[in-house]
């Protein structure tokens, strides 16, 4: 999935179409390498997305507002004192460069006219917001750079700012054949390889695109190129390049199957065979957080919950290492009523045992088999019997105290990694501070001195199935005992995963008297999704009515039992279920 500079020229395109002329209304900053500016123009406001993160960086235009920090950061302060209210005056792309420049003229203290840019470079784990003054000075950036972190380039207060020229790459809007022919042979590679490692915008897989536009295979070798194909190939490069100078974008997203294989800002014909298939978007930015929105909230969560994450899953290590060690120590005492039978025989047949003897064969009356019994020829009879017994009673204590810890460390795994699932599929703050309140009451966090209990926020899940019944998915344990034993009625069904951590799912059936097919398959799809199961291609889930689902005395959040219900095996896809975004309360 590239973010190339045609990408980039597609979003600039968009950008200039509905900012410039507009003022600066709003500048928030809600992460660390994220801004969200809103500008007003005539038609009403815009907002433009813009993230610096290393590992999604991303800019685009959007209509969702988020939520930012009380206190605003520095580098946010500094653009709201010198940018508020200013006005777009250009936004400009640097050749196919993955860099956007944004021009903003505002009036300064003293009521002079002054103007800024703010450069956003979208370049992986380099990428950067940098805000300069008239004479390309750097002010400040969202990301400092010190010369410690890089010889190549300071991005500091004070700097100046220049773009690194770290590869040598040839500008792809003013390329001749000549250039394109002699830069694509000196390059012993792949022809694909080539493309994209020789001119500036180009990824992988729009080289790769070109070649088969040129029909030419991308994995050929430029040395066993013909004249013929570099001009069919430069006439493909050519097409390209027009396409992107008269701002003839068609954004696309390739399908392979169900699952998106790339994107792109021109159409990618390779992806118009059997089960490949292109699907195309009204504008780059719809694309863009169409693509990334749920994988950049999932990449964000999970850089958050990382001290949940290693809290349980260190906890969950331990109880295993636990548990295999108490299942091989009852397996050592499984000779038990091998000893007590040992004893009773020798109790009974001892006499038969000649001083100093060491074994005695006896008939089992349990199994009606002559054993062969190892006696100590140091003891009598009835002294071996007795060591037998003593030996017998050991171990029996031994598998009791055993077999009661291994159930209760069983118990502590199962729930570790029902939160664990938990942690996969939250979206926001406010689901893990419901889990951490859970980790804590657990024993696993301590609680700080005077801290109170977070106020919880998190809600639910709350799906409509397509036969208009409603569906409630638990995020976490305290939300599934909530939704099954407060907000669940005895004839509402109930659904999870069978021998699955997952959540547990509601559906309620209000004055309706049963539910319909189509509603069960949707509600246990959400079952198989919001599971340990979701990547299988098959999720055998339970349902049952409610007033059927029982919690034992003294456990666990999210733990229930269950004796009778009915199954299905059904995927995970809810692609097609509507989903409520904001679930009312069910407490």
């Amino acid at each position: 999935m590239a973010f190339d500079g045609v990408t980039i020229a597609n979003v600039v395109s968009e950008m200039r179409k509905e900012l410039l002329g507009g003022r600066l209304y709003k500048i928030a900053q809600p992460e660390e390498d994220e801004l969200l500016l809103t500008i007003k123009q005539p038609g009403g406001q815009k907002r433009l997305y813009i993230s610096a993160g290393a590992s999604l960086p991303l800019i685009y235009l959007t209509e969702t507002n988020k939520p930012s920090p009380m206190t605003a950061p520095n580098f946010c302060m500094l653009l709201r004192k010198h940018l508020q209210n200013g006005r777009i005056t250009d936004i400009s792309q640097p050749g196919l460069e993955r860099i956007v420049h944004i021009q903003v003229e505002h009036l300064d203290e003293m009521g002079d006219l002054r103007h800024k840019t703010l450069v956003v470079e979208i370049m992986g784990k380099h990428s950067n917001i940098i805000f300069c003054n008239d004479d390309n000075v750097i002010i400040d950036s969202i990301k400092h750079v010190s010369a410690a972190v890089s010889s190549v380039r300071e991005v500091l207060p004070g700097k100046p700012y220049f773009v690194v020229q770290t590869q040598d790459k040839l500008d792809a809007l003013s390329t001749d054949y000549a250039a394109f022919r002699n830069t694509l042979s000196a390059k012993a590679q792949p022809a694909f390889k080539a493309l994209y490692g020789s001119f500036t915008g180009i990824s992988p897989v729009l080289a790769q695109e070109l070649c088969y536009e040129a029909g030419i295979d991308g994995e050929r070798p430029t040395a066993a190129m013909e004249e013929t194909d570099y001009q069919a190939l430069f006439d493909a490069f050519g097409k390209m390049v027009q396409a992107v100078r008269e701002e003839r974008f068609s954004p696309s997203i390739a399908y392979t199957g169900k699952k998106p294989a790339e994107f792109a800002a021109l159409p990618l014909t390779m992806y118009t065979g059997g089960e490949d298939r292109l699907v195309s978007y009204d504008s780059m930015s719809d694309l863009l957080e169409h693509y990334y929105a749920e994988k950049n909230t999932l990449t964000r969560i999970r850089q958050k919950s990382s001290d949940l994450r290693r809290i349980v899953q260190t906890a969950l290590e331990r109880n295993v290492k636990k548990y295999d060690l108490q299942l091989r120590q009852i397996r050592d005492t499984e000779k038990r009523d091998t000893y007590r039978v040992y004893g009773e025989l020798l109790n009974t047949y001892g006499y038969e045992s000649a001083p100093g003897a060491k074994s005695l064969e006896a008939l089992n009356y349990y199994t009606g088999e002559t054993v062969t019994i190892p006696l100590d020829p140091t003891m009598t009879a009835t002294e071996n019997a007795k060591k037998y017994f003593e030996k017998y009673n050991k171990l029996k204590r031994t598998h009791e105290a055993l077999s009661q810890l291994t159930e209760e460390v069983k118990s502590e795994i199962d729930h570790l990694e029902s939160v664990s699932a938990a942690l996969d599929i939250a979206l926001h703050e406010e689901d893990l501070a419901e889990i951490k309140e859970e980790l804590t009451e657990s024993g696993y966090i301590h609680r700080k001195g005077g801290s109170k209990k977070q106020k919880i926020t998190s809600k639910p899940f709350h799906y409509i199935s397509s036969d208009g019944f409603h569906m409630y998915v638990g995020k976490n344990n305290y939300q599934n005992d909530n939704l099954t034993f407060k907000f669940a009625t005895g004839n509402d069904w109930w659904f999870h995963a069978k021998k699955i951590p997952g959540s547990h799912v509601v559906v309620k059936l209000d004055n309706a008297d049963e539910l319909p097919d189509r509603t069960f398959e949707e509600a246990a799809r959400l079952a198989a999704y919001y599971s340990k199961g979701r990547d299988q291609e098959k999720v055998e889930i339970d349902y049952v009515q409610k007033k059927h689902v029982k919690k034992p005395g003294g456990a666990k959040p999210g733990f229930v039992v269950y004796y009778t219900n009915y199954s299905m095996a059904i995927d995970s896809d809810i692609s097609g279920i509507k989903q409520v975004t904001a679930p009312p309360s069910h407490s």
